[in-house]
Parts: C-alpha cells; sequence; structure tokens
C-alpha cells in the first residue's frame, strides 16, 4: 500500500510539473498495474468551432497516458519521450468529463508501445489510440536538464 501511495504521489507530480497538462486540466483517475486511468473535464475553451471537444485535446490526452503509464512501470527511473502517436475518432464528445485508459502492450529496452481508449462520462467509446515511446537512456541520447 505504501508503495502505491508512493507511485501515486509521483505521477500525480510528474502531470503538474508540465504546464501543458494543467492547461488542458488533466488528473489522474487511477492507477493500475499495466497502467493508467487519467481525465480532463471538458469545457467550453477545449470545443472546437462546431462545439465538441478538440480532437488535440483527446490525442495529448492519450499520450499524456502512455507517458505516465511508462512513469508508473518504470518507477520514474526513465527519461521517454513520444516517437509517434495514431488516434482513431470515433465519436463527437460535447459536455462532462473525457477519460484515458492506457494499456502498456510491450516494454522494450528502447521501445515502448502502449494502446488508449478514450470514453466520455457513458463510458462510449470515442477514440482510440496507439503510442510509441522511445527510452532516451536507452542509446545513450539523454541529456541532463538546464
Amino acid at each position: 500500500m505504501k508503495d502505491q501511495k508512493k507511485s501515486s504521489v509521483r505521477v500525480r507530480s510528474l502531470i503538474d510539473r508540465i504546464p501543458f497538462n494543467r492547461l488542458l486540466g488533466v488528473e489522474v483517475s487511477r492507477l493500475h498495474a499495466d497502467g493508467v486511468t487519467l481525465r480532463c473535464k471538458i469545457r467550453h475553451d477545449l470545443l472546437n468551432s462546431h462545439g465538441a471537444l478538440h480532437g488535440g485535446v483527446a490525442a495529448s490526452l492519450a499520450d499524456v497516458a502512455v507517458g505516465v503509464a511508462i512513469n508508473h512501470h518504470c518507477g520514474g527511473t526513465r527519461p521517454i519521450s513520444t516517437v509517434e502517436l495514431k488516434v482513431n475518432y470515433l465519436r463527437p464528445v460535447r459536455e462532462g468529463t473525457l477519460f484515458a485508459r492506457a494499456h502498456l502492450l510491450r516494454v522494450g529496452a528502447t521501445l515502448c508501445v502502449g494502446r488508449v481508449d478514450l470514453t466520455d462520462s457513458s463510458s462510449r467509446a470515442v477514440a482510440t489510440a496507439i503510442a510509441t515511446y522511445i527510452f532516451l537512456d536507452a542509446r545513450g541520447t539523454t541529456r541532463p536538464p538546464s
């Protein structure tokens, strides 16, 4: 239980350290053994010109969800970066909360692949995504923060 609480604090801190996540209002909903569920409350300033949530918000939430899942899996010890992100949008969402449930499909020595199921407040499928991340320390490409 202590490790779970420590992991939860670390993950929440990671999200809060990135200003873009705060701008979107990204929050941790739940940590899982194989991933994480994040949420984003839908606000007027996140809607597109047709009154639906902007696709970039859903894509960003999916990207963050996989990054957080990797961080959770590795205990926050490995630097990572997105290599590829593919999103299939299934239906518009206009109100409520968007949830992103990330599952890590493969954690390799250099790359990690995660799947994200995005749902609305009624648990209806909104989008699905696949994200690939690279471990920056796998090839000696990591740089210390400035």
